[in-house]
């Protein structure tokens, strides 16, 4: 297996990493070996994969560029297919249609969501729709000025794209056909004033909905009915006794639906929630120390054995075995130790 880890690269982004690294895993993830540096990149973050793993986008922060890579799934190198302009300043994030002939991108700094078409080879071709996001700016005086997109998924059906908007404490629902959003019935869905919705995540066999309120560090749970969410729990990431700044970063379910994983920034842990079977509602379960400082982003790897956390200002990446039994994250250590981490996705080799 290949990771691929995203680093900033540029004195706004408080960044000390140069580019992308690629990294071959031995069979317990505990051994990671470079096999390629892929620099010349301004603030390469999170990516996304197309089904068969054959090309990889990758958003660059604080610009308004995507990068589209072929994988050689053999060697696990990248070759750059093209860039292209997003018509939108600091895209965060972006997802792909069913039909993966076209990729959706938020663009934090310019409040937009961009509808890019593919070429059949993956490459970027100019954006074929902007979307503005409209609303009001939330009461935090620093981080929610405007309206700030922090991620775009679509939901298990792919006819809906979800945006939560840090800035408008809105998550935003649009209706995806024919390779255009439209305001879905259900336009947004408002967050407690300051919550600041962040990132967003689908429980894998229930019609559930979590997003994770980066700025009073809780989890929301929605139920989920063809483009309409319905709040049914809010719960905070903030083990008892943590008494000090904290703000969460990721999100990600198991794919058993037993788990979900949140990270906390300043608390610099990973928190583990029980789902309850049949409605998706969460218990804290407890929180687990990442190893390292702000970890910006983590993943599970493809088979949910072992999780990985991104740790932005100790620039390292941490490791984790899954308890299978009790989901609890169990320290393998560091890694890789790179500059600025903020982004990880895993490819099978060939």
């Amino acid at each position: 297996m290949f990771a691929y880890v995203g680093c900033y690269t540029t004195p706004d982004r408080d960044g000390r990493g140069d580019g992308i690294h690629v990294y071959r895993l031995n069979r317990a993830g505990d051994q990671w070996t470079e096999v390629q540096h892929v620099g010349g990149l301004e603030n390469p973050s999170l990516f996304t994969l197309r089904r068969d793993q054959s090309v990889l986008y990758s958003v660059h922060g604080g610009r308004t560029l995507l990068s589209a890579f072929s994988v050689d799934r053999v060697s696990g190198r990248l070759t750059l297919l093209n860039q292209m302009d997003c018509q939108g300043n600091n895209p965060v994030d972006s997802t792909l249609d069913p039909s993966e002939r076209f990729l959706v991108v938020g663009n934090y700094g310019t409040g937009t969501v961009a509808v890019m078409p593919l070429e059949p080879d993956g490459r970027l071709a100019p954006v074929s729709q902007l979307v503005t996001l409209t609303g009001t700016p939330g009461p935090d005086p620093v981080h929610q000025t405007a309206s700030h997109p922090h991620a775009v998924i679509f939901d298990p059906s792919g006819e809906y794209v979800i945006v939560p908007d840090k800035g408008f404490d809105k998550t935003f629902l649009f209706r995806f056909s024919a390779g255009r959003l439209e305001p879905a019935s259900q336009a947004s869905i408002a967050a407690k004033a300051g919550a600041a919705p962040r990132h967003t995540t689908f429980h894998p066999s229930l019609p559930i909905l979590y997003v994770n309120n980066e700025l009073d560090s809780t989890v929301t749970v929605f139920e989920w009915n063809a483009g309409r969410a319905t709040q049914a729990q809010v719960v905070s990431t903030i083990p008892h006794g943590h008494d000090g700044r904290n703000t969460t970063a990721e999100i990600a379910a198991s794919p058993c639906g037993r788990f979900l994983y949140v990270s906390n920034r300043g608390q610099d842990s990973v928190v583990l929630f029980r789902v309850t079977p049949g409605t998706g509602r969460l218990t804290y379960a407890g929180h687990t120390p990442t190893g390292g400082r702000r970890p910006r982003f983590f993943t599970l790897d493809p088979a949910a054995e072992r999780l990985f956390v991104a740790n932005q200002d100790s620039d390292d990446i941490t490791g984790f075995r899954i308890d299978p039994a009790t989901g609890v994250p169990e320290s393998m250590g560091v890694v890789a130790r790179t500059g600025s981490p903020s982004a990880i996705s895993f490819v099978h080799a060939s």
